[in-house]
């Protein structure tokens, strides 16, 4: 059965080491038959949440800006993955952003399998625990996330660094196999 796969990279650098896992799991879900997309984060306008709290009296967010599209995307997913690169052991901003305007919306976003892609200098998978557990509060706010799986692009400074190691494959099998 065909999935709707949706893929949000928030690396400011296309073709950066987070991006090209992306790519890698988009390439293995198309090859498996699946409807996939990638969101390149850089290239959409998306403000930082304000708190207004017009969206809990259920109307939408007031910002005019690219979220409502990502988020209609995210409500219409089977399967979304969240990639970042790692930046002082934390996601970078551009993720931490998204993540924090979902406010809106995120109740609908339920019954979604969740894949997380993190790209860090760091070759330590122990020390990137701490950027997932961040991914984990947000799908714990959710309704019934299904975490299936992590991709560690550790030891990947210099943009490019990524490239030839196991991360790429796994990626790639992950989109494959979704």
């Amino acid at each position: 059965m065909s999935k709707k796969v949706l893929i949000l990279s928030a690396s400011p650098r296309k073709g950066g080491n987070s991006d090209l896992l992306c790519d890698e799991f988009l390439k293995g879900s198309r090859e498996a038959g699946h409807k996939a997309e990638k969101i390149f984060l850089k290239n959409k306008t998306i403000g930082y949440c304000t708190g207004c709290g017009v969206c809990f009296g259920g109307k939408p967010c007031s910002q005019k800006d690219d979220m409502s599209e990502i988020l209609e995307k995210m409500v219409e997913a089977d399967v979304i993955v969240m990639a970042t690169p790692v930046y002082f052991y934390t996601m970078n901003g551009q993720m931490k952003t998204l993540i924090d305007r979902t406010c809106a919306r995120y109740q609908e976003i339920s019954n979604k399998e969740f894949y997380f892609i993190v790209a860090a200098a760091d070759g330590s998978h122990a020390l990137m625990q701490r950027t997932i557990e961040e991914f984990r509060g947000f799908t714990y706010c959710l309704s019934t996330p299904k975490e299936k799986g992590i991709v560690y692009g550790t030891g990947a400074w210099q943009m490019g660094d990524i490239k030839g190691k196991p991360a790429m494959s796994e990626a790639y099998t992950f989109g494959k196999n979704v």
